[in-house]
């Protein structure tokens, strides 16, 4: 079985990796595409993202859709050949946090091509993987797989808006038009937000994200414009920078509410904290996702408006290159792994 496997940073390879079958409880899945994450993009350039240092080697990849190759013994599940997409995310459903109805901050679950535990738990860019049985979700007929690989990234989106609260005749900012920020982009219309502003660096995503619903996008180098004049009711940093954040404590109005969705750099970062004290704004959280990965994938069956997110798909044995892509946001958004014929 060959899979696409980071060893640390700068350092990744297409690797021959064995294959047991699934056991009880499990299914296999034979996967057909998979999407690059930002997450991904950090463990293979810098072997790390945030505080999860990659410390053995690691199958990368948590977007996955393909089709049912085997259940476990006594499993139940759909049949072999059903298109499916796996949710990457495994809670252990008895801390106090699952309990109460956060299982995505489970500090005890295990996430598909995650180095938050040791041994890492690895990926889903190899050709045949299992999973529960209860991650295995099966895909309408009418919904694509270039379309349903979207599933868990529009899940965070999802996710995302919904720590925002009520968004419907509001006006918000997004710090960052990656795939996350101009799919965030797209659900905030969804939901009815008035006016979705959209801030970037360069143009390209700032295209996109006008092609996902944004009323207005703006160049976070030079902003300005009768988009900018006014404060916003709600901000989302999805860009994972600094100067991302710093914009959105700055620009929400007074008494406003900030996500925090994008992974900042380890360690300590700065933050207008006065500014957050003395307008007594919200600041909120948004870590990955539970239930929306159903919603996600109702949504992507109903048409959600996401195809210009996908700008370029390549075989698994051109990893390195689709990385290379992935990474330059002048010319790419989501990128997409072809594992079909590996």
């Amino acid at each position: 079985m060959h899979a696409c496997v980071v060893h640390g940073a700068g350092d990744l390879r297409i690797e021959e990796r064995p294959y047991d079958g699934p056991g009880p409880g499990e299914i296999a899945v034979t996967v057909a595409l998979g999407g690059i994450c930002g997450s991904d993009l950090h463990y293979y350039r810098h072997g790390r993202v945030g505080d999860f240092a990659v410390r053995e080697p690691m199958v990368l990849g948590h977007e996955i859709v393909g089709h049912v190759a085997a259940l476990g013994p006594g499993t139940a599940g759909p049949a072999v050949g059903t298109p499916v997409a796996v949710h990457p995310a495994t809670p252990c459903d008895q801390c106090a946090e699952c309990s109460a109805g956060r299982r995505n901050i489970c500090a005890n679950a295990r996430y598909l091509g995650s180095a938050a535990r040791t041994p890492h738990v690895q990926g889903g860019f190899a050709r045949l993987i299992t999973a529960p049985a209860a991650q295995i979700r099966v895909l309408p007929p009418e919904l694509a797989f270039n379309r349903a690989v979207l599933a868990e990234p529009l899940s965070v989106a999802l996710h995302a808006v919904h720590r925002a609260g009520d968004v419907a005749g509001r006006r918000v900012l997004v710090t960052g038009a990656g795939p996350i920020g101009c799919l965030v982009t797209a659900v905030l219309r969804h939901r009815d937000a008035a006016e979705v502003v959209v801030s970037d660096l360069l143009d390209t995503p700032l295209r996109i994200a006008a092609a996902s619903g944004a009323t207005a996008t703006v160049r976070a180098d030079a902003p300005g414009g009768e988009a900018w004049a006014e404060p916003f009711d709600i901000a989302v940093e999805a860009s994972g920078a600094p100067a991302g954040l710093r914009t959105c404590v700055e620009r929400v109005r007074r008494g406003g509410t900030v996500v925090l969705l994008g992974l900042l750099p380890p360690g300590e970062v700065p933050l207008l904290g006065n500014v957050a004290v003395t307008r007594e704004l919200e600041l909120r959280g948004a870590f990955r996702f539970d239930t929306e990965f159903d919603e996600a994938i109702a949504l992507l069956a109903q048409g959600l408006p996401v195809d210009a997110i996908v700008t370029h798909t390549f075989p698994l044995a051109e990893s390195r290159a689709a990385f290379d892509i992935a990474h330059d946001r002048a010319m790419a958004s989501k990128v997409l792994l072809d594992l079909s014929g590996a």
